[in-house]
This record gives structure tokens, sequence and C-alpha cells, in this order.
């Protein structure tokens, strides 16, 4: 039987990539305004509308009838499938796509434990057993083994956005502005963790290097992706050049993307991140 591999659009990975999977979208609210995450609004309209507005932004969780209408199209193929969610820490949409599945066969959710590029590499690992020829059960059951050794590691360029996310009380991000601190975080089991401070973009690039060593290295036989929040690819492209030697143990190219509204709305513009499977 067939499978298909569906996620939802908070799953940041490169278009190539992005368009073997069925994507189910959440919603992004910027006050009264509504928009589909990847229909009618793309990153690049995000981040604009991110920095241009005092309004922050919130999202919304796909809701079961949308995993259904998904679920039905694969039923009427006489496919299987595997759902691939953000965490369940950060979202309800794990919950929906599991309401949605109980009235389906042949439907396997998993809850990646992850968000953005995290959830993005992990679907990526699923294209490749959908390519091996794989069922839908042991896709994802190989899918629940390799979820533990996802790591994300980032470095955030302002404290404004956690801020107003409430990640952080004003009074940090103010002394955080003034001593530019730049907080290096992590997502350990689905949520979102600080490992340490930098104070300046230098440091905070080494200290995004010491971080994938103590997390045991990068396993490169897995899929490996870079990312970066905003309009501008500048301090990424910064980072890659200062991590160069991790990344030419194993990979013919750095591959990047930007990455969406989940984490955006909380990191804001001119964060960078990396997401890899541990040794």
């Amino acid at each position: 039987m067939k499978v298909r591999i569906i996620c939802d659009s908070t799953a940041d990975l490169i278009p190539d990539i992005k368009k073997k999977l069925h994507l189910v979208p959440l919603t992004v609210h910027f006050g009264d305004e509504e928009y589909i995450d990847g229909v009618t609004i793309d990153h690049h309209g995000f981040y604009e509308k991110l920095v241009e507005t005092d309004v922050h932004p919130t999202t919304s969780q796909a809701i079961p009838e949308d995993f259904a209408a998904a679920f039905r199209q694969v039923q009427e193929a006489g496919e299987s499938a595997v759902v691939i969610t953000v965490s369940s820490k950060f979202s309800g949409t794990y919950q929906s796509a599991m309401i949605a599945a109980a009235d389906f066969e042949n439907i396997h959710v998993v809850d990646s434990g992850s968000v953005a590029i995290g959830a993005g590499i992990l679907a990526e690992y699923a294209l490749t057993l959908q390519e091996e020829g794989l069922s839908a059960a042991d896709i994802a059951a190989r899918l629940e083994t390799a979820k533990e050794r996802i790591v994300i590691v980032a470095l955030v360029n302002t404290l404004e956005y956690l801020k107003r996310s409430g990640r952080i009380s004003k009074g940090i991000a103010l002394a955080g502005t003034v001593l530019n601190i730049k907080p290096v975080l992590s997502v350990i089991h689905g949520e979102i963790s600080l490992l340490g401070q930098a104070r300046g973009s230098k440091q905070g690039n080494n200290l995004l290097v010491q971080e994938i060593g103590k997390a045991g290295g990068v396993d490169f036989t897995m899929p490996v992706l870079l990312g970066y929040t905003g309009l501008s690819d500048a301090l990424l492209q910064k980072y890659i050049e200062d991590s160069r030697f991790i990344w030419q143990e194993g990979l013919d190219d750095v591959r990047y993307t930007t990455i969406g509204s989940v984490i955006g709305t909380h990191v804001g513009p001119g964060a960078i991140a990396a997401a890899f499977f541990r040794k």
C-alpha cells in the first residue's frame, strides 16, 4: 500500500523536499487579521508584518476537520499515511490529528516532539523511509525512535519578542538589550529551554558550536538543516562561515531555509538555528 507523508505547516524544509509532502495548515493571527499559514501568508509576508506592526501575532492549531479532509483523500486513493505534527507541548495540532485519525484506518500519527526545522528533518527522514518501501506502521515506529535524537540549537538576536510572548520579563529584556545579550536556546522534550547567554553575535556563534559538541556531534547519515528568522539570511551566512569546520566533515552543501511563524512569533527576526540528529 502506497504511503503518504503528511505534516502540518509548521515543519520547515527546503522547497524541493517540502513539495513531496502533503501539508495541513495552521492559522496565523495579527489582531483581527487572519491568515492561513503557507496559503494566504508565506514566511516573507509573516516577517514583514512582524516588524511593521506592534500587534503580537498568535497561531491557531489545525482542527480535526482539517486533518480529516486530508485523510479522506488518503482513503479515496487507497493509500496509508504517516502524519507528523509540531510538538504537542507547543500546539494542540497533534491532538486534532489524533481525533481525526480515529475515524480512519491506516493513519499513523507521530508527535515530532520538535518544531520548525526539527520537525522538518524528521519529515525528511520519513520520506527516505517511504522511498525504501517501508509500510506506514514501520515508518511511524522508526520515527518514534529517531525523534529522540533530534537536536535544535538557536541563537536569538533580540529579547524583545520573547518579552512580547511572555517568555521573559520586561526587566530581563531591557537588561539584555543594554548588554547586547543574545540567548542560546534549544528545544528539549518539545519545549524551548535556555542553554546559555552570549555577549554579541561572535560569542553567540561560538556558543552554538560548543552546544553542538555537547549534544554529541552530528550524525551526517541523517538529514541536517539550518534555518533563520526574518527577511535576511546574513547572520546565518556568518554563522555558517564561522562553523564551517563542523559541516564540511559530512556535508557537500549546507542546506538552510527560513523558519516560520510558530518559532518566529517567539524569537522574532534575526535568529539562527541548526537542526540535526545527534550521534
